[in-house]
């Protein structure tokens, strides 16, 4: 008799769903029985309202193990063809150096950290931050740069927004180069309608004929033509508007500064700098402005300050969470940044340093430069007269057979019609390229040779004026790190000084900080996916297209949503996006008079912020001593507001953590008035596979891709928000100039740069997906039980300060600290720092309510990580103890003096409190040490004496 069990007990249908859920079934039963419940679907009942819940398993397939998700995400990515993008268009080749992907990109040490709020245990992603600020002020002849923004589309659309705000020119006229890149012009213009500005597209020619308060030049244009903008520039500055340039980055290295012209802002992307092109991205953009703009700067920017010590010290200044403080008065509503591809591609700065960035951009503009003479000697028309590394071709006739012929080469030419082609080389093009395109061109006996044309003297593709003569990259941080043991080394010491997922648990409430499986992120590398230009035509893509398809029937079957628009490249530009489909919505039925936007006054700050710029008038509904929206308030205003209502903006859960039980009526309430709801999805992950944001009543909703579905947040970003629709929203939602998308009307504008926002983090969502199957609903038990449980053992320490039915929470849970800091002066940011010392990042401080903490577990944490957070917090609540009693000083006590580093205790001690209780107050802690690397950061200090460079080595002390 055998042993062993039969082969259907060993298979293991749900061996990813274990590897994703943190406690295991004996930790489960542990917790429930510590909230005095039998099991899982008790908790459900008791916190999920039964009017919303979904009484079936989702329609998803199947769940795959994790061998079988990327085998059949192989399939699909091999169906995509890897051809030689030459198109251009702000999108290029480049080579990512090995230690960057290994160490950066593929490290979790670098993209499961969290957006760097706390910057005691960030001062590494802080400074690669900084580096790359430096690297774009030096680039760009300006003063001030920003942490980086989602793409140079919508870069360019938050220049004209500050041009907007800063300029004294009385006009609401703003003019765009019609030689822009047409995705820019696109979201260009769907911004500038949604604000209320007049946009004239037109050749630059015509510039002097128009009174604007800024315009939008490009430097080298589409083309690639260099014009000398200095006329153009001071034209504008003479009526008082702004001159905001888009530059191309690797060509910065050769041409003279924009800034250096008189630009007022220079932006662009940054992808050529290492980060693959990806169909379309994440890429982070750069953009720089004159020091006197500051105040106006959209997105972050990251400030030298000092710390409690006197030290140098870093953080983000100014702009931090400045759309949750200033709501609809907010500059933008960037919420999410591209912080690990602005980090590559300052690493990428660092790695060749000035000097190779410098061959770099020469060899690409030599081989260009053979090319053009090459063509010019067989008579080839050129369009632009001068060119970097970009050249538009007259070839009448020949266009048929040279894009038949370039087909065959398996190479990608930019189309223009009319009789034009474009091509751009990059860093990945050899002699070699040139001599396919020769013959792509002229035919195979063109009898031309790349070492004959160097050999020789060829006509400079940059104007003589315009050749840099200015320095940049000087600091020892681009200097020093350019063999590979150096770079190693440099990156694996700021790795050390920031705290992320693969060290702990990040409890971090609206955040949803869960895990990001390895096997989720093994095929973003894939050559097939990241090699593939987002204009290269669909047949070449039909790998992401069917997974994209996929995604999108899955997101459909999770939310009850009709259509999906996976254009968005952040949460808040889904928010945005949504407004927009719901304006256009109603403008297409003659209401465009419906401009009112409702919003609970415990929202999420991005939402006033995106419903300005859509050009709505905030209302805010006030919430009851519960934290629900005040069901008589919304009646009220819905009412007064009547046919002038647009919308309500929602979270679900609510912002305060708990399922409102009245979110069905107040729907209804909106949609008896003629508005729609918006629904934001920051709190999605306590609805998977028990509610449904449609049937609730929602028509529209955006999906942080980047929370709920595992993308991870990459120390602030990349993040995906795309929207799920109602059938009457979904022609109404983003379309794109150059790659048509079917369902939405064709002249609808973009909101990003490319068709499908960041798609090749998609994959990520993917994976999850179809490793989880119906079993998502899972996920969602074990958050909504972790969260409880924390709340459990919490509550006697730190009052919940919210509850929903049957005293339960969401997924995550507010803890007042208001009681605790009116009788002893400890604050939630002494608590925060304080837990740097037992090892953990703090849970979100200050919101949705100030003075509070919210904490989200996620379903990803254990409960060993759970107690080992709960043993903290409680240890913090004795420390507190000790200060009411007077046994540690009101303002000198561990607390008061977190966090504590090594400078602290090789110092002379001189404190109430042990060097062991400082430092090492766990088991935990002694045995696993993480030591912030600098103390408290002064943030007034910071914003009162603003530096945003690079600082000399010289100045840091030791």
């Amino acid at each position: 008799m055998s042993h062993f069990p039969p082969l259907s007990q060993l298979q293991q249908p749900d061996a990813f769903l274990r590897r994703h859920l943190g406690p295991d079934p004996a930790e489960q039963q542990a917790m429930l029985e510590t909230l005095g419940l039998a099991d899982r679907d008790e908790l459900v009942v008791q916190t999920v309202p039964p009017a919303i819940r979904l009484n079936r398993p989702l329609d998803l397939p199947p769940a795959l193990d994790e061998e079988g998700a990327l085998a059949k995400l192989r399939a699909h990515a091999q169906r995509n063809e890897v051809w030689t993008s030459l198109i251009g268009m702000g999108y290029h080749g480049t080579l990512t150096p090995a230690v960057i992907l290994r160490n950066v990109l593929e490290n979790p040490g670098w993209y499961t950290a969290y957006t760097p709020y706390q910057p005691e245990i960030a001062q590494g992603r802080l400074e690669a931050l900084l580096n790359f600020q430096q690297m774009t002020i030096d680039l760009t002849g300006l003063e001030l740069a920003s942490a980086s923004l989602l793409d140079e589309a919508t870069a360019a659309a938050e220049a004209m927004a500050l041009a907007r705000r800063v300029a004294k020119a009385r006009s609401n006229l703003f003019f765009a180069d019609q030689n822009c890149h047409p995705q820019t012009l696109s979201v260009v213009r769907t911004r500038a309608e949604a604000f209320g500005f007049e946009l004239v597209v037109d050749a630059v020619e015509n510039l002097p004929s128009h009174q604007v308060f800024g315009a939008l030049l490009q430097y080298p244009d589409t083309h690639g033509e260099i014009r000398d903008l200095r006329p153009l520039i001071d034209h504008l500055h003479g009526q008082q508007a702004l001159a905001c340039v888009a530059a191309d980055l690797l060509g910065l290295l050769l041409l003279t500064p924009p800034g250096e012209l008189g630009a007022d802002v220079v932006f662009g992307s940054a992808q050529r700098f290492g980060v693959p092109m990806g169909y379309g991205g994440p890429h982070a953009a750069f953009f720089a402005t004159r020091d006197e703009f500051k105040r106006a700067m959209p997105g972050r920017i990251i400030g030298v300050s000092k710390d409690a010590r006197g030290n140098l010290a870093l953080r983000m200044a100014l702009q931090t969470r400045e759309q949750h403080i200033r709501r609809e008065k907010a500059n933008s509503n960037i919420c999410t940044a591209q912080v690990l591809l602005a980090n590559i591609a300052g690493f990428y700065a660092v790695y060749h340093g000035p000097q190779g960035l410098k061959r770099i951009a020469q060899r690409v503009h030599r081989l260009t430069a053979i090319l053009a003479e090459g063509l010019a000697r067989k008579d080839m028309q050129r369009v632009n007269q001068h060119y970097f590394d970009t050249l538009t071709l007259e070839v009448g006739g020949s266009q048929t057979a040279i894009i038949e012929s370039a087909k065959a080469a398996r190479i990608n030419l930019r189309i223009l019609g009319r009789g034009r082609l474009g091509l751009s080389l990059d860093e990945t093009s050899s002699a070699a390229t040139v001599e396919q395109l020769w013959s792509i061109f002229l035919g195979a006996d063109h009898g031309l040779s790349v070492d004959e044309l160097d050999a020789g003297v060829l006509v400079p593709g940059i104007p003589a004026t315009l050749a840099r003569e200015s320095a940049y990259l000087e600091h020892p941080v681009f200097n020093t790190h350019h063999s590979e043991t150096e770079m190693l080394r440099y990156l694996k010491q700021l790795e050390n000084k920031d705290l992320a997922l693969n060290q702990s648990m990040i409890p971090l409430g609206s955040c949803t900080m869960k895990l990001n499986a390895t096997s989720e992120m093994i095929p973003i590398t894939w050559p097939e996916f990241a090699a593939i230009h987002p204009f290269a035509p669909l047949e070449q893509a039909q790998g992401y297209q069917a997974m994209i398809a996929e995604l999108e029937e899955w997101l459909r079957a999770i939310t009850g949503f009709d259509a999906i628009c996976m254009q968005p490249n952040s949460g808040a530009q889904g928010e945005y996006a949504g407004l927009l489909a719901i304006r256009k919505y109603h403008e297409s039925r003659g209401e465009a008079h419906r401009t009112i936007c409702l919003i609970p006054a415990s929202a999420h700050g991005t939402n006033p912020a995106s419903a300005q710029m859509a050009s709505m008038r905030v209302v805010i509904v006030e919430c009851d001593k519960a934290g629900n929206v005040d069901l008589d308030d919304l009646k009220a205003k819905a009412a007064e507001a009547g046919a002038q209502l647009s919308c309500l903006m929602a979270t679900y859960p609510s912002t305060h953590g708990v399922y409102e039980e009245g979110i069905r009526e107040i729907c209804e309430v909106i949609h008896a008035q003629g508005g729609q709801v918006y629904m934001d999805g920051a709190n999605l992950n306590a609805q998977v596979g028990l509610a449904r944001p449609a049937d609730i009543g929602a028509d529209v909703s955006h999906m942080n891709l980047h929370k709920t579905f595992c993308i991870p947040h990459g120390g602030g970003g990349p993040g995906m928000g795309p929207i799920g629709v109602r059938a009457h929203l979904a022609p109404f939602v983003a379309n794109h100039p150059v790659i048509e998308l079917k369902g939405p009307n064709p002249e609808n504008g973009a909101v990003s740069a490319a068709p499908w926002g960041s798609a090749s983090i998609l994959p990520i969502s993917w994976m999850y997906i179809a490793m989880m199957g119906p079993q998502l609903a899972d996920a969602t038990e074990l958050a909504i039980l972790n969260a409880n449980y924390l709340a459990k053992r919490l509550g006697e320490a730190y009052p919940v300060l919210y509850t929903g039915r049957n005293e339960r929470v969401a997924h995550e849970c507010i803890l007042d600290l208001r009681p605790l800091k009116a009788e002893t002066g400890i604050s939630e940011e002494d608590v925060a720092k304080r837990l740097m010392d037992y090892g953990f990042h703090a849970p979100t401080m200050s919101f949705p309510v100030p003075g509070t903490l919210m904490v989200e577990p996620t379903e990803s944490e254990s409960k060993h990580e759970l107690d080992r957070f709960i043993e903290a917090m409680l240890g913090i609540r004795a420390e507190i103890a000790k200060v009411q009693a007077g046994e540690w000083p009101a303002e000198d006590n561990p607390l008061k003096r977190a966090p504590h580093t090594l400078a602290d205790v090789v110092g002379i001690w001189e404190r109430p409190y042990s060097i062991e209780q400082a430092v090492t107050p766990t088991a935990h802690t002694r045995a696993h040490k993480y030591w912030p690397t600098v103390n408290r950061v002064d943030n007034v200090y910071g914003d009162r004496n603003l530096f945003c460079a690079c600082v000399p080595l010289e100045d840091y002390r030791e």
